[in-house]
């Protein structure tokens, strides 16, 4: 008989691939990111930690991502928001102004970078999603 613990860990290990990696468990959370080593995280840098990451997700090389490619980084109506020319895809440039967004959002000093303060904010949080 299979027991609860076995079944679980089943689960588990099946759906382990599909599943995000969760960011804000990284000790340094600036590692890939702050390529000038300034102790930040600015737009031109996330946008090309996102650029990295959309031609890591995009296993078809079609050049646009799908929900599926996406694997549960956006929620379906932060997908269809996202999708602006309505296609059910999401281009690299739909993609960035995500990415965009979510810094903005993140960037509670407003001063154009993000700390590892500001990273570990639930806002900061949802843009590493988009960028590991």
């Amino acid at each position: 008989m299979i027991t609860r613990r076995v079944a679980i860990f089943a689960l588990s290990a099946a759906f382990y691939p599909i599943l995000p990696a969760l960011p804000a468990s990284d000790p340094d959370l600036l590692a890939g990111l702050d390529t000038d080593n300034d102790g930040t995280v600015s737009l031109d840098e996330a946008k090309k930690a996102a650029e990295a990451m959309f031609d890591k997700l995009d296993r078809d090389h079609d050049g646009t991502l799908t929900r599926r490619e996406l694997r549960g980084r956006l929620s379906a109506k932060e997908f269809a928001a996202a999708d602006t020319d309505k296609d059910g895809t999401l281009s690299k440039d739909e993609y960035l102004s995500i990415v965009e967004k979510r810094l903005k959002a993140a960037d509670t000093d407003n001063d154009g970078t993000l700390t590892r303060r500001e990273l570990r904010s639930k806002a900061g949080r949802q843009l590493l999603l988009l960028l590991r």
